[in-house]
């Protein structure tokens, strides 16, 4: 009986220390990069049918237009105009 009750402390004792351990979340980036990153992906991806998200892009695949707002954010909001975005 004693055995069992110094192995779930032990157990309870891990488990806290492991998520003490955990990481606690995610950096935000600022609102101003995302919004014109936003604003970027729009231009760049324009939608198949204006006003309606829903019918899709008219140039590139969604995994594109997430690939292209990654490097936007990475970049701090500043993209290169010439640059091919609907290539891989």
């Amino acid at each position: 009986m004693f055995v069992t009750s110094r192995s779930r402390i032990a157990t309870l004792l891990l488990l806290f220390a492991a998520a003490g351990l955990a990481p606690t979340g995610a950096s935000a980036i600022p609102l101003e990069v995302a919004k014109k990153c936003n604003s970027l992906v729009a231009k760049a991806f324009p939608p198949r049918e204006p006003g309606n998200p829903a019918a899709g892009s008219a140039k590139g695949t969604a995994q594109q237009q997430r690939d292209y707002f990654s490097k936007c954010v990475a970049s701090g909001g500043n993209m290169d105009d010439g640059a091919d975005k609907t290539t891989k």
